[in-house]
């Protein structure tokens, strides 16, 4: 299978690394300058193409691992874009996080255009990306994900078929805004403390010790006791973009989001501020009062 990728950054990156390396598939990438460095991956094989079109003309099989429904949509039905130059029977898997409505329109325009579709939104970090080991949440035709099973399994421990298309991106707004809702709340919380003048290492234990125990707390656990802000590289301008997508979908069913208006507004504010381009870790820092968060 000729597989294509667009958006190589620090997912989709070791995404197109093991493509090549660990699952032995012929890789073309769209070169473009939000891309991490790609001179191994060209060592490797892999071929650089100047339009999304092009990536449809040499692949039987494209991934998507970009920002969010605006940078999607356009690959997808922009001038020169993939619907331009889709090949029947073409699977477009879209590991980018987007909103559900937007998913069901190109997954219908890539139907049209004689494609299929797949949500395939990740979990996990850049590491893990690069180690081959992220989880993906499928959202399709479960033929269409036995057709590309041998390519996901070069980058991933974990596959789960979580319904129809847009399932995945709808599980994936709801996995992001619990983890990144935890995130938010640790870092006041932390912030609190250390403005107390709260041991951090003392406040880490607590929490580990009882309820505040879990995944959130020991990613966050080296930015809150050292200072140490790179644990989770997630931006949180990124973090702000997959919140508010959490609260058009929620808006879009009726759904309670004053919660997630909460940590939203908490969030834009430091945003707002000019830390968007911050790890969601360093929130330890930035939601303190004194001047040593600047």
């Amino acid at each position: 299978m000729r597989v294509g990728i667009i958006g190589v950054g620090l997912m989709g990156h070791g995404i197109a690394k093991n493509v090549l390396v660990r699952g032995g598939f012929p890789l073309a990438f769209l070169d473009h300058p939000g891309n991490q460095p790609v001179d191994d991956l060209i060592g490797l094989g892999a071929a650089a193409c100047k339009t999304p079109g092009e990536i449809a003309d040499t692949s039987d099989m494209i991934i998507l691992c970009v920002t969010g429904s605006p940078q999607v949509e356009a690959i997808l039905t922009g001038e020169a874009g993939v619907l331009s130059r889709l090949a029947k029977g073409t699977i477009i898997v879209d590991c980018s996080t987007a909103l559900p409505e937007s998913t069901l329109r190109m997954a219908a325009a890539v139907e049209a255009a004689g494609g299929r579709f797949l949500d395939a939104p990740m979990t996990r970090t850049a590491r893990h990306a690069e180690e081959g080991t992220l989880n993906l949440l499928i959202g399709g035709d479960e033929a269409d994900l036995r057709s590309v099973r041998a390519v996901l399994a070069s980058f991933t421990e974990r596959v789960e078929h979580v319904g129809p298309v847009s399932f995945g991106h709808r599980l994936k707004l709801l996995h992001n805004y619990v983890s990144i809702g935890f995130m938010a709340l640790l870092g006041e919380a932390a912030a609190q403390a250390a403005e107390a003048g709260v041991d951090p290492a003392i406040f880490v234990d607590v929490l580990a010790k009882g309820g505040g125990a879990g995944v959130a707390l020991q990613r966050m656990a080296p930015a809150i006791v050292t200072g140490d802000g790179g644990a989770v590289p997630f931006f949180i301008g990124n973090a702000l973009k997959d919140i508010s997508y959490y609260q058009t979908m929620a808006s879009h069913s009726g759904a309670s989001k004053a919660i997630a208006d909460g940590v939203g507004a908490a969030i834009a504010a430091v945003v707002e501020s000019g830390h968007g381009q911050a790890y969601i870790s360093d929130l330890a820092r930035l939601l303190r009062k004194t001047k040593s968060a600047a």
